[in-house]
């Protein structure tokens, strides 16, 4: 199994595929720091001279290959085999006095698909991601209030610090992880911060606004709807302080509250020279696992009968549960940026809970497989790793081969049975304004493992992009 880990690792790093970074957070610096934004927030190079804006249209067509004779069915429908989607995407800033600046982000997609009705209120869909106003009260304290995009995590495959980040992807176009922290719902949110020389301190509370609803399909998305349920179904607290302890080593503590559970979570980095930069990630608490997680919230939402028996082991009881996120970054002259990092989510499936789950699925029975593809929906919703360990590579190329062609490249490998998820993506700047993409994606591995038993085999995306 380790040798065709290494094989994968090896076969990424030939093809030179690589990761792009988003925006830093404002308390804690994501590494490497020296890394290009991606490129539809590159404001330079898309041609937007105003960085306090990034307003563009896109067309994307995408086709998927799907499995046959999966070993755990899915219930009807099956996901589509094309999807058409044409987009409309802006971020502004508005100053409206010196000390307080409104912020809007927001996407509006037109969407066709072979297993959607045309025309009905699924070919529409608005992403309200945030809106929000910050004041700034004096120099070093700031107030935010309304909808926001609140991030944590040094990380970059998985961030167990990132408390605010479940439910918030609503229908992606990559599944790169870095691209959907950043193309995800806002929370509704008060947010105090004090910035020092003796640290950062940040304090978040979000509000209860509605009930938590079921777990959404592509083909029940809210059509022009703020979803607040997604993100604001319970009370939430955060407290994060980042104390300056020495120049080259300030780690984040964190205190986070959701209705009777608490967790805690810690970032640190540290650099190692002029071109490796370690960290890590870990965050803890009471919880259940996976398993019985999603089985209650199925039940509590409606989605699965509230007497149903389990057909996977439950036990109710809540353990003090790890998730860890550890690795470093590498970056070479020839402006390539690589990222390892080590996954471990102790909630996860076990060994036994997956030698279970792919049992209970060749059973082929309709209520058994409505429970095991729900548990696997509700991970992905919770943007969790459903198995306990990985190893995670990913890696940024700027102006691979030729100027303005930029490379980005994971594979996301399952540690218990070694099946791996992979994506490459090659956008190349036609101008200032024009951006030509393409990606191409593909789990890889036997019927009962992690990877191999879903049912997107691979999918192959281009697109078009003008930026305003």
């Amino acid at each position: 199994m380790m040798k065709r880990v290494c094989g994968l690792v090896l076969i990424c790093l030939a093809m030179g595929v690589s990761p792009v970074f988003a925006d830093n957070d404002t308390d804690l610096d994501r590494i490497p720091t020296d890394t290009p934004p991606p490129p539809d927030v590159d404001a330079a190079k898309q041609g937007t001279p105003d960085a306090r804006q990034r307003i563009f249209i896109e067309e994307d067509f995408t086709v998927t290959a799907l499995r046959n004779n999966l070993l755990v069915p899915i219930p009807p429908p099956e996901p589509s085999s094309w999807q058409e989607r044409f987009l409309f995407d802006a971020r502004k800033e508005w100053a409206l006095d010196d000390q307080v600046a409104l912020i809007v982000s927001d996407r509006f997609n037109f969407r066709a698909e072979n297993d959607l009705t045309f025309p009905s209120h699924q070919n529409v869909i608005n992403e309200f991601r945030e809106g929000y106003l910050s004041w700034k009260i004096i120099d070093g304290t700031y107030f935010d209030l309304g909808r926001l995009n609140e991030k944590s995590g040094v990380a970059v495959g998985f961030n167990p610090t990132d408390f605010f980040k479940t439910r918030t992807v609503i229908d992606p176009l990559t599944a790169d992880p870095e691209v959907l922290r950043e193309d995800r719902l806002g929370t509704v949110m008060l947010r105090a911060q004090e910035i020092s020389e003796a640290g950062t301190i940040t304090a978040v509370f979000a509000p209860a606004l509605t009930r938590q609803t079921p777990v959404y399909t592509n083909q029940d998305l809210r059509s022009i709807d703020p979803s607040f349920d997604r993100t604001n179904a319970t009370d939430r607290t955060l407290v994060k302080a980042t104390p300056s302890i020495y120049q080259d080593f300030n780690p984040e503590l964190l205190l986070y509250r959701e209705s009777n559970r608490t967790s805690f979570g810690a970032n640190m980095t540290e650099g190692l020279g002029q071109r490796i930069v370690a960290y890590a990630e870990w965050a803890g608490g009471d919880r259940s696992s996976l398993i019985d997680e999603a089985l209650r919230f199925g039940r509590n939402t409606g989605t699965l009968p509230g007497a149903a028996p389990s057909v996977l082991p439950e036990d109710p009881r809540r353990h003090f549960q790890n998730d860890l996120s550890v690795g470093g970054s590498y970056a070479t002259e020839s402006k390539i940026t690589i990222n390892l990092e080590y996954h471990f989510h102790q909630a996860g499936f076990s060994n036994q809970d997956f030698n279970n789950f792919f049992s209970a699925g060749a059973r082929n029975q309709r209520p058994i497989d409505d429970e095991l593809t729900f548990i696997r929906a509700y991970a992905l919703e919770q943007q969790e790793p459903l198995g306990t360990q990985s190893i995670f590579l990913r890696a940024d190329w700027v102006d691979a081969f030729v100027t303005d062609l930029e490379l980005t490249g994971f594979i996301d490998t399952d540690l218990y049975d070694g099946s791996s998820e992979f994506q490459i993506n090659g956008q190349y700047y036609l101008s200032n304004s024009w951006t030509f993409g393409a990606l191409a994606g593909a789990a890889l591995g036997r019927r009962h493992s992690e990877f191999g038993s879903v049912p997107e085999v691979a999918t192959y995306l281009v697109k078009l992009s003008r930026y305003f």
